[in-house]
């Protein structure tokens, strides 16, 4: 089974049609990082913060939800950790860790419907107010 990285890297690649090379071009890291982070079964550190935010941005993912991936892969859990230079979440949230702890559970294709439907909330324009 892949780890959370690995799945988050695939299914980016898969959803966007990318191959390492273009995540690399994009976020301005080596593609064998880029081929070593979605192949490794286990990561045994976490990687470096420049390869996570060149992931990050190569990816067109927040840091909080790569970091995420890259410290389960190594077994760590991270619940409510505020995204660098982002809005920060509010670890007492309840509904935040109801739905951090429910995703892992739900199947790859319907992880694969929530992260659409939330991308398509957050690429959402507000209505503009009828004069």
């Amino acid at each position: 089974m892949a780890n959370a990285l690995q799945q988050l890297i695939r299914e980016r690649l898969d959803r966007k049609g990318w191959s390492y090379g273009d995540v690399a071009r994009r976020g301005g890291i080596p593609r064998s990082t880029v081929h070593h982070l979605a192949t490794t079964d286990r990561v045994v550190r976490m990687p470096q913060s420049a390869t996570l935010e060149g992931l990050s941005k190569g990816l067109e993912l927040p840091l909080d939800t790569v970091r995420r991936a890259a410290a389960e892969a190594c077994g760590i859990h991270v619940y409510g950790t505020p995204d660098v230079g982002g809005p920060a979440t509010n670890p007492a949230d309840p509904e935040v860790d109801l739905l951090i702890a429910s995703v892992q559970k739900l199947s790859a294709d319907d992880r694969r419907h929530v992260a659409a439907l939330v991308e398509s909330l957050l690429d959402r324009t507000p209505p503009t107010p009828d004069k």
